[in-house]
Order: structure tokens, then sequence, then C-alpha cells
């Protein structure tokens, strides 16, 4: 589908439609919209979109005049939802406090318009919005960041369904409250949500392969990756080869893929903070060999979907079959951001310390590290020991030595 000029008919003129087929154009039905001006006769302004089946330029034209019938312009029937969300947003946003503004403009700047701004309205399915709510949550967004943006955007829809250009309200998300609970989940508990060893990241990793398209291995390895290195999906995306160290083994984590209008583009990581990253033995050899593949081109993409573009956490559910293959293993609750919480649990249990931990993960504040911290009986009892040895060592004395069944027995004899 091409887009026209922005020509715009006056609100509520009668509109006139037909379809033209031309052979020779790749996308070869035409469906023109006309009107004649009011202010004068004389002229008779026209838009028209080019479609690949008459069904499709038919369902245009059909949208058109029902939401010109109802008094919406040309150009707002078949606008963006960004232009569209903007133009009506004070319809949108009516009987609400002035408090809640704020917050709610802010998810559709933020989140909205970058993710889902680009498309038309009326193309805009609950799959769509599915997809868009599940990579702000991978993004890391805040719960109270993820309502406000949710409820935004269905207020925006609504007033969609009453311009006559929808009739469902794609926005509206069934059981988004367990994402958000899972969310939350992750917030105080991401310990509970990784994988319990490597051999079971191996059976993760080849059961995606194996349920995509043409099996290809690169799934599997982007996995790996970030289950070894607890990046984001969309990090991952963004290692080129002159990110890798190879001498040491260091991964200078500097970028990632995200969506914006019109496509994925690579931008500064979140934070905008680079980060260090090592690069464990079970990874390098797969490091070493993309990096073989591409020549010494420092700017070279090394993970890529199979036919060589950007990869998003959308992408890699999609591409392997995610839900249905998690599922299969046992892991219902899997998300592809788990595969980040793993690798911070197991740098956690390795002994890793916390300010060595949060500066790989890219945390913010240090409370957020703590949660994967998870110390053993044993490493509380050492503790006790080591604080123990420590005012024995500062007062020059062995100290006095009372044993539990000391303590016991005389309990038992007052």
């Amino acid at each position: 589908m091409t887009e026209p000029d922005r020509i715009d008919a006056p609100i509520g003129v009668k509109i006139s439609t037909d379809i033209e087929y031309r052979p020779d154009r790749p996308t070869p039905y035409r469906a023109r919209v006309r009107w004649v001006d009011p202010t004068d006769k004389s002229k008779r302004p026209s838009r028209s979109t080019m479609f690949l089946t008459e069904e499709e330029a038919q369902g245009w034209l059909d949208k058109i005049a029902k939401a010109a019938g109802r008094g919406i312009s040309v150009e707002l029937a078949t606008s963006d939802l960004g232009t569209y969300g903007d133009s009506v947003m004070d319809l949108a946003m009516r009987g609400l406090e002035l408090k809640t503004h704020a917050p709610y403009m802010a998810g559709w700047r933020l989140r909205v318009k970058p993710t889902v701004g680009h498309l038309q309205v009326a193309s805009i399915t609950a799959g769509i919005a599915d997809r868009a709510l599940n990579s702000w949550i991978a993004d890391g967004a805040s719960i109270s960041t993820l309502k406000n943006t949710i409820a935004v955007w269905v207020r925006v829809m609504e007033q969609a369904i009453r311009d006559g250009i929808i009739e469902l309200n794609p926005a509206r998300l069934h059981g988004w409250q367990k994402l958000i609970k899972t969310a939350e989940d992750e917030e105080f508990d991401p310990r509970g949500l990784a994988l319990r060893d490597w051999d079971v990241l191996d059976r993760l990793a080849d059961g995606l392969v194996a349920a995509s398209f043409n099996q290809y291995d690169g799934w599997g390895d982007i996995v790996r990756f970030a289950s070894g290195t607890g990046a984001r999906i969309g990090e991952v995306s963004g290692v080129r080869a002159g990110d890798i160290d190879t001498d040491n083994w260091i991964w200078r984590v500097c970028r990632q893929t995200t969506t914006a209008p019109g496509g994925l583009i690579d931008k500064g990581t979140k934070g905008k903070r680079s980060r260090l990253v090592p690069i464990i033995p079970e990874l390098r050899p797969n490091i070493a060999w993309r990096i073989s593949r591409v020549g010494g081109r420092q700017d070279a993409r090394l993970f890529t979907g199979p036919r060589g573009g950007r990869v998003t956490t959308a992408i890699l559910r999609d591409a392997t079959h995610w839900d249905d293959v998690v599922v299969s293993l046992g892991f219902e609750y899997l998300r592809r951001h788990d595969l980040r919480h793993t690798a911070l649990t197991w740098f956690a249990d390795a002994g890793v310390p916390p300010h060595v931990l949060m500066r790989i993960a890219g945390h913010g504040q240090l409370t957020t590290t703590q949660r994967y911290l998870h110390p053993d009986l044993r490493s509380i009892k050492r503790a006790g020991d080591q604080l123990t040895a420590y005012i024995n060592a500062t007062r020059g004395l062995p100290g006095p030595k009372v044993e539990v069944e000391q303590i016991r027995q005389l309990a038992i004899a007052s």
C-alpha cells in the first residue's frame, strides 16, 4: 500500500468512491475517494491509496465512508495512531483529574507512540497490543508505568470506537493483570524466575531451535548468550564484533535494539550507561566463530535473525513458538526477560560481590541487585563465625566458649 498526498476532506462532506485495477503495478487496486469542495463547486479533490487485493481496497473505502457519515474527516479516518491520538487527546482525557494527565501523557509519548504510533488505527489488533505490552515489560517498565500506559491507550482507542473507525478496543488486554503479577514477581523475587542450571538452558535452547522455521541455530545461540551474560534481548541484538575484547573476553555493552516509528533502531542501553560483562568459556567458541564469520568487520552485528535482520523479544517469541515450547518443557512462567534473571541469579550464587554484580547488570540501585542474593544457612552461620572471630581478635583473647548443650542444661536446671 502506498501513501497518497495528504488531501483532507471537510467534515461531513458527501463522498464518492471507486476502485480502479492497474495490472502494471505491484499493488494493482487503486481505491479513490472524491468529494465536491463546498467552497468552490468546480473543484473535486480526491484521495487514493493502492492495495494488493480488491477486498482490501473495498474495506478501506467502507471505513472512510462510514467515518465520513459520522462527521470524521478522511484524513483523520486513515491517519496513524500517533496522529489520531494527538488530535483527539482532549476528548480521550475528559473526566480525568488533572494530576492523572501527566503520567498518562508520559505513557503516551514514551511508550505508545514509539511502539505502535506509526500504525493505522484500524490496523491495530489485540495481538499487536499484546506484543507492545510484552516489550514494555521486557524493557523494565514499572507497574505504575504500565498501568498508566495501558490506560491512556485504552482511552484513545475508545474515542476511535466513538468515531466509528474501529468496532472493538484492542488495547483492552485480557489477562494483562497476570502479566503485571509476573512483573511484580520479577521485581521482588527475580530468583524464582531463573532456570536451574546450564543443562536446563541447553534443553530450552534446543527446543526453541527445533520449533523454529528451518531449525535456525541462531535462536539457540541468542538464548544461551542472554542466559550467560545477563543481557536483555535488545542488547544481544545490538552486539557488534568490535564490542568484544577477545583477549580478556569482556563485552562492552553500549547499545540495544528497540522499536521506533517506522521500524527497529539501535540506541543506547537503558539508563544511557555502558557496562562491561564477562564472556564465560561456555560462550567463547560461538562468539569466536561469529567474529571470524564477519571477516573482522568491527561494526558487524553478531546476532541476527535468519534473514540477517535485527532481533527483538517479540521476534524471538514468534519465530521460535516460545509459548508452546516453554509449556512443553514445564516452564509455563518463563519469558524472554527471565534469561537475564537466570544469569544474574547464577552470578550471585557463584559469589560475585553485590557491587560487582550491580555493574554487570547495569542496575541503577544496589537494592535491585540485592534481590538476586539468597544467602543459605551455611553462609549465615559463616557470617556469625566471622563476627565472633573479629570480636575475639579485637579483645586479644580467644573469648569464652559456651557450647549449645551447656546452654540447654542451664535452662533445664533453672
